[in-house]
């Protein structure tokens, strides 16, 4: 079976972890990693929502409610998919401001955090009550259900539950949010992860390319033919 450069990397990076793991618990003389190379992996590419597509979503009616209300969720807040499927009504609390925030252990990196939670985010909860906050959404309808759901909308890009991250992470840079906020937002362990959405839309380097422009609007200088005719006549 051919594997894709990134999921190379990521077996052979999980397989030398297993014999780094060995080898500290002394089950191996020596290190074998010394004598591996490792497997560099190739950027891919993050697909996202524009503002305007979340919107549409948003006005667009889904067959399965609550995969509408995390989708949309996941766009306010940045949660993975397994963050929301755990997500617990306890895990939502008051703030000390006065506003809502959510108390989790994200299950990807084991990272305690507290979000702040905003009003609209809080309102596609639904009504409080106990257990989880989303409790018809499941994994399976975060596949033919949400392509559906996005090709009602007339969006036409690859939409995986995961975009609605990237998504949030995207819109929260091109609104001006600094790269070390977004990072905390995402619970990255390291700032350079989050780098990449600041990559994406640079808008210190749009606003580099935009100085220069051919086209100024200015009248193009020389002789108008047409008026010298007329002045002629």
């Amino acid at each position: 079976m051919d594997l894709s450069q990134n999921s190379a990397a990521g077996y052979w990076s999980t397989f030398r972890g297993c014999l780094k793991i060995a080898y500290h618990e002394k089950m191996l003389k020596e290190n074998v990693n010394d004598f591996l190379e490792s497997i560099s992996g190739t950027s891919s590419r993050r697909e996202y929502l524009t503002l305007e597509e979340v919107r549409q979503l948003a006005n667009t009616p889904c067959d399965v409610p609550d995969l509408k209300n995390a989708s949309l969720f996941s766009c306010l807040t940045g949660l993975r998919i397994s963050d929301i499927l755990a997500l617990d009504w306890s895990n939502i609390v008051k703030a000390q401001d006065g506003g809502w925030c959510i108390r989790i252990r994200t299950e990807k990196t084991d990272t305690e955090a507290t979000l702040p939670l905003t009003d609209e985010a809080y309102k596609l909860c639904g009504k409080r009550s106990t257990g989880p906050v989303f409790k018809n959404l499941k994994r399976y309808n975060t596949h033919a259900p949400l392509k559906e759901w996005v090709e009602a909308a007339g969006i036409t890009k690859h939409i995986t539950f995961h975009c609605f991250r990237h998504t949030f992470a995207t819109l929260q840079v091109n609104e001006g949010t600094d790269i070390y906020t977004v990072s905390h937002l995402l619970t990255h362990a390291n700032v350079g992860t989050t780098q990449i959405y600041a990559d994406i839309v640079d808008k210190s380097m749009r606003d580099a390319v935009e100085r220069i422009k051919i086209n100024d609007g200015a009248k193009p200088k020389g002789k108008n033919k047409k008026t010298d005719e007329t002045k002629d006549k």
